[in-house]
């Protein structure tokens, strides 16, 4: 029996990297397959949470920035530029497949403080309700030092936990968790499967992201902890072509899987 069979609640988090070219220009054949099959896969029953970055690197794009500037005030311009045509891109294939969006920022303490917690978790509840696709992004515009997850990785896992989900899928530029650098070494192997996040893991992360993106393999072995930790397995698994969601939910293996804590050996 596959074990996602079970699963009825899925986040699926996609990175900047795999939504956008080089420029920051939209990669639109990648974005229509990450729709058409998160449509089907509603189809199938499962309710869907996509976690999405990109709106920094299509403002780029869209004013011609080649660089992610350093300055705070710029990618938060940035930001605000690129969200805007990233969900009506959202809006419109979705709706091709009969879907409604609906488009939530969060700021870090939205998990801290207690009553935006509650709301935020009663919101996206009624939005499951009404057979709706929550796109949830950090509210790059506003946020600052104090109020950033920092990266989508890490917002995606605390998703995880406010929506209570069986599985994360963290869509990426490589493959899964490998035991040493796959860029650097060419005899590294893929680990298939982590039962507990100890400094040997730890240690196999390293380096940092794209140009276009803020994470690196570290910053998802960090959300890999907060995700098990409330409950949810997690899979890192390579973001190039979007129908891998589909080899996972029939059973494949691929990427790395990182079991709950509360699941352990029994899978």
């Amino acid at each position: 029996m596959n074990y996602l069979d079970n699963v009825k609640r899925v986040v699926v988090k996609v990175g900047t990297s795999t939504l956008t070219y080089e420029s920051g220009s939209l990669n639109i054949r990648t974005i229509e397959k990450l729709v058409k099959v998160l449509s089907d896969l509603k189809n199938r029953g499962l309710e869907i949470v996509l976690v999405s970055s990109g709106a920094v690197g299509v403002g780029m794009g869209k004013v011609g920035f080649s660089k992610k500037p350093d300055e705070l005030d710029k990618k938060q311009a940035l930001a605000a530029i690129g969200q805007c045509e990233l969900m009506n891109f959202y809006d419109s294939l979705f709706s091709h497949y009969g879907h409604t969006v609906a488009q939530l920022l969060l700021t870090k303490d939205v998990i801290s403080d207690g009553n935006r917690y509650k709301n935020a978790k009663s919101t996206l509840e009624n939005l499951f309700a009404m057979s709706a696709v929550p796109i949830i992004n950090e509210n790059d515009p506003i946020s600052t030092e104090q109020l950033e997850f920092g990266d989508n990785d890490t917002l995606s896992a605390y998703v995880a936990e406010l929506v209570g989900a069986d599985l994360l899928i963290i869509l990426t530029d490589i493959d899964g968790l490998y035991d040493k650098n796959p860029r650097k070494y060419s005899d590294a192997k893929i680990i298939d499967t982590v039962y507990k996040i100890d400094e040997k893991i730890e240690k196999c992360a390293g380096g940092e992201g794209s140009n276009r993106g803020t994470g690196g393999m570290i910053t998802k072995i960090h959300a890999a902890k907060i995700a098990t930790d409330a409950g949810a397995d997690m899979i890192i698994a390579s973001g190039k072509n979007p129908y891998i969601l589909y080899e996972i939910f029939d059973g494949e293996k691929k990427g790395t899987l990182f079991v709950s804590e509360f699941k352990g050996e029994k899978k």
